[in-house]
């Protein structure tokens, strides 16, 4: 039995250090007093920022941390403590971004706003510690306006000068981005120099990427020199200028970064861990190996589009771990969680003051697949023209080739809406048959606008992944509201274009904990956001997941969570959750298996050697912590659900099965307090028990303190 008895900080507790807890787990638990007997009153999630006390340490190795407003208990053995560096002293000069906090915008089609005045004010809104802008004025020897038909089109110095005065209005600095070619470096260099002479003009990023077939740097090493010579000659040595890359190791020598280096004053490594399928941890590692011998100051791009939770384990990494005097977020339009956004470099960080008590989550969600309710295609040829294939996450998809001028095909995503607000609308890129850098998907009926919003994806860099098309405020009674099409037409010859699914998912501001109510039941939606209630076993009758015992009468986990098997053999793994059997074997095949809570189903597909798979995404839990989590069921058979459904907690969604033979009947059932299984749906980590604890958690014990 817990105590709800509370050992408050010890009188010789002594100075705090402020620092990075690195868990063992996925999170730890802060109690009352300094043991396991104690309520637990909250959790710390891995790389978080505390202030912990060492001197409090008790023999049974708990310590007194303090995070915001919550304090407590926690016991160190699961714990490394990293002391934070914050704004580290530096032999390098001053940059511009030192303290602050970016944003970058690519195109003015590509977001809703309708002039950079309003998207400033809307930035502000969000995210009030965001202090500067970048903006994309030139691709080439080309002005922006060349590729943007919007009203915030940079066409020359006279939209820049209508740029700067937005910012100094809204209190932004105005910083310049470029994507240069190297073909015609004295014409480029012209142009840039023409931009950046512009009173109000901060500096220059030059994006460089190893990828010259679709429109970056194709001059090679020689014309690097030339290029940045002319570059100075108009700009001076004081102007500063930064460069952007793929800080990816097999890229580093690519971009010719010795060429490049005597002219550039700071690198801005983008750190995309959702398109590189590493940790946000893992990304930014690998950009102080890979970059840290540069000898430039880092500025690390952080990847906007990502859920809160990353967000703000990436600026704390990003900036108290490694030292980032200053981060930029990739891009204004899929930005659609702004929490860890907002957040401030801190000069001397101080995670004991109040937190903001916001949290941005995901409520109402439709997915819409290719050739279900909500997709139509067709052809303007009156022929057959699309091709069909299986993607790998269970669904079918269409592809044809592109074509360089004249549309052959067309499709198009519509659904009514579940409420008006604002959404995040993301496109499904499959794994094979999607060789295209520029598809253009065009976004229909949104509020505030008459015009369509074009976003270029480039499928053959985002493959198996869900990409943001960005955020949107629709109104479901608009005619077209959130409206997805796409043609074949890409400017490219012999690439191969994809349709598969559109997501929309509505995002809602919430408190972040909810005070459970008095008495039974809970409430499910607060404030027009599903909240869960409480979790329950995925198995048993109604009766039976209300009783007393976790695990129903009759069932049992053959392999608990963390336990070591098939040891000494190809298969040895750590297991990530529990294998839940009922009586003699093959007896419980064909048994009903439940949502252990109310969310919404991500992956309802045959995943390999899992066989059937079923993911679902938690709604925030109704107590202080808000939490959200996703929970998996495999080998099982006869799903029920479907990709984008919302389900109740005890609601069947399959039943027990043996992934086609593979095993004997089992329902394996885990769950995840990352975003792991949204991305990777079939994990697997083996005997990496660094990665099974950072992402997944018991689920025994997570039932036990989290029943309705």
């Amino acid at each position: 039995m817990s105590s709800s008895a509370f050992v408050p900080k010890p009188d010789d507790a002594g100075g705090g250090i402020v620092a990075v807890a690195n868990t063992r787990s996925a999170l730890s638990n802060i109690r009352r007093g300094p043991g396991a007997n104690y309520e637990d009153i909250g959790d710390i999630l891995d790389n978080s920022l505390v202030v912990y006390y060492p001197d409090t340490r008790t023999s049974s190795n708990w310590v007194w941390i303090e995070k915001g407003g919550l304090k407590g208990w926690v016991y160190a053995g699961y714990i490394e403590f990293i002391q934070a560096i914050g704004a580290a002293p530096s032999r390098h000069k001053p940059t511009p971004y030192d303290g602050k906090v970016a944003v970058w915008h690519w195109k003015g089609s590509a977001v809703s706003e309708n002039t950079a005045a309003d998207l400033l004010k809307n930035i502000k809104l969000r995210a009030p510690n965001v202090s500067q802008i970048w903006v994309k004025i030139t691709n080439g020897v080309h002005w922006m306006g060349r590729y943007d038909s919007s009203g915030m089109a940079i066409n020359g110095t006279e939209s820049i000068d209508q740029w700067v005065t937005a910012c100094q209005a809204a209190g932004f600095e105005f910083h310049a981005w470029c994507v240069p070619q190297g073909l015609d470096i004295e014409q480029e260099a012209a142009v840039l120099i023409e931009a950046c002479t512009r009173a109000g003009v901060e500096s220059l990023i030059l994006d460089v990427e190893p990828y010259a077939d679709e429109g970056y740097w194709k001059g090679g090493a020689a014309k690097v020199r030339p290029f940045m010579l002319a570059l100075r000659r108009g700009l001076g040595t004081r102007f500063h200028i930064g460069l952007s890359v793929d800080p990816r190791k097999q890229h580093y020598h690519t971009i010719f970064p010795g060429e490049w280096s005597p002219f550039v004053d700071s690198v801005h490594p983008q750190t995309y861990w959702n398109i590189f399928r590493d940790t946000a941890e893992e990304a930014l590692a690998e950009v102080w190996t890979v970059w840290g011998g540069f000898d430039k100051p880092i500025i690390p791009v952080l990847e906007g589009a990502a859920v809160t939770s990353e967000q703000t384990t990436a600026h704390t990494l990003a900036t108290q771990v490694h030292g980032a005097k200053g981060i930029s977020w990739w891009r204004y339009g899929t930005i659609s969680q702004w929490t860890g956004v907002n957040k401030p470099i801190e000069l001397s960080a101080s995670p004991a003051d109040p937190t903001s008590d916001i949290v941005q989550n995901f409520t109402d969600e439709v997915t819409i697949l290719p050739t279900k309710q909500g997709f139509r295609s067709g052809t303007y040829t009156g022929k057959p023209e699309f091709s069909a294939r299986r993607n790998t996450w269970g669904w079918d998809y269409l592809y044809v080739n592109t074509e360089e001028r004249t549309s052959k095909v067309w499709a198009e995503w519509r659904d009514v809406l579940p409420r008006n607000g604002l959404y995040e609308i993301s496109v499904f890129i499959p794994n094979r048959k999607a060789t295209t850098a520029r598809a253009r998907y065009k976004v229909h009926g949104i509020v505030g606008t008459t015009t369509e919003v074009v976003v270029d994806i480039n499928q053959n860099k985002n493959r198996n992944r869900w990409v943001a098309l960005g955020v949107f405020d629709l109104d479901r009674t608009m005619e077209n509201a959130g409206r997805v099409f796409l043609n074949d037409v890409t400017g490219e010859p012999d690439k191969l274009i994809a349709f598969d699914a559109a997501r929309f998912r509505r995002i809602v501001s919430t408190p972040a904990g909810y005070t459970p109510a008095p008495e039974p039941p809970r409430p499910t939606i607060v404030n027009g956001v599903h909240v869960a209630d409480g979790y329950d076993s995925p198995v048993g009758s109604s009766e039976q997941r209300s009783g007393q015992k976790l695990w129903p009468p009759g069932w049992r986990d053959a392999s608990p969570f963390g336990k070591l098997y098939f040891i000494g053999t190809p298969s040895e793994a750590y297991h990530t959750g529990a294998d839940l059997n009922f009586g003699a074997p093959y007896a419980d095949k064909g048994m009903a298996c439940y949502a252990c809570a109310s969310g919404i189903v991500t992956l309802a597909a045959r995943m390999g050697v899992w066989g059937n798979l079923l993911i679902i995404r938690h709604d925030p839990l109704y107590e202080p912590s808000g939490q959200v989590i996703y929970s998996r069921y495999a080998h099982v058979q006869n799903m029920r659900v479907q990709v984008g459904d919302r389900v109740a907690r005890g609601q069947r969604i399959c039943e027990v099965s043996d992934a086609f033979g593979r095993f004997v009947p089992h329902l394996h059932f885990d769950l995840s307090s990352t975003t792991l299984l949204a991305t990777r749906p079939s994990n697997w980590p083996k005997k990496n028990y660094n990665l099974l604890m950072a992402n997944y958690i018991d689920p025994l014990d997570w039932i036990r303190r989290h029943r309705p």
